[in-house]
């Protein structure tokens, strides 16, 4: 009976993050599908992906920057859209625009006294600056693990240590909850 319990569960090892992977994947894949019903199934995401790629073209080339700062002006003044807009604009710029910030994982000496360090990224540099504290603080994002929320820090840099390691792999450690391991050699 253990045998077949221990089989079981390297089974459910085995399995469970494939199916998770796949119905997050088709949730995903059907939530965009729907955007655009169309006949034939897939044919809504690759309608919306093409979508967003001419939207892009058409406002890096076709698009003034004199109307994009009208458009950025008109959003400054409805207070709770320019929250949001804002935000999110800021987020998907630090992770996949020009301004990107998670790219410097980090070690946080939180305490002086303890020996406890937490994962994180340098997200900005000239922020404890203006809240007074000196060039001696730095901004850092410590994720939490398994969901999308974190903590954000001033620390001061004589508590932080950079990692020589790759950003994408340091943020899947951190939201694995330090299950999944780093090769340091690709």
């Amino acid at each position: 009976m253990r045998r077949i319990v221990k089989y079981f569960l390297q089974g459910l090892l085995v399995v469970a993050p494939i199916a998770i992977t796949l119905y997050v994947l088709i949730q995903i894949f059907l939530a965009l599908d729907n955007i655009v019903p169309l006949k034939y199934p897939g044919l809504g995401i690759i309608a919306v992906l093409a979508a967003i790629t001419v939207i892009g073209f058409v406002a890096n080339y076709l698009i003034s920057d004199r109307l994009k700062m009208w458009f950025n002006r008109q959003i400054r003044k409805a207070p709770l859209i320019n929250l949001i807009y804002t935000a999110v604009k800021d987020v998907l710029n630090a992770l996949v625009g020009d301004k990107r910030s998670f790219n410097k994982p980090v070690l946080v000496q939180l305490s002086s006294d303890s020996a406890v360090r937490r994962v994180g990224f340098i997200t900005d540099e000239e922020f404890a600056k203006l809240a007074g504290l000196g060039e001696d603080y730095l901004t850092v994002y410590c994720p939490h693990s398994y969901n999308i929320s974190g903590n954000v820090f001033l620390v001061p840099r004589g508590q932080v240590t950079e990692l020589d390691l790759p950003s994408s792999d340091v943020m899947k450690y951190i939201v694995s909850a330090g299950v999944t391991q780093i090769n340091k050699n690709p």
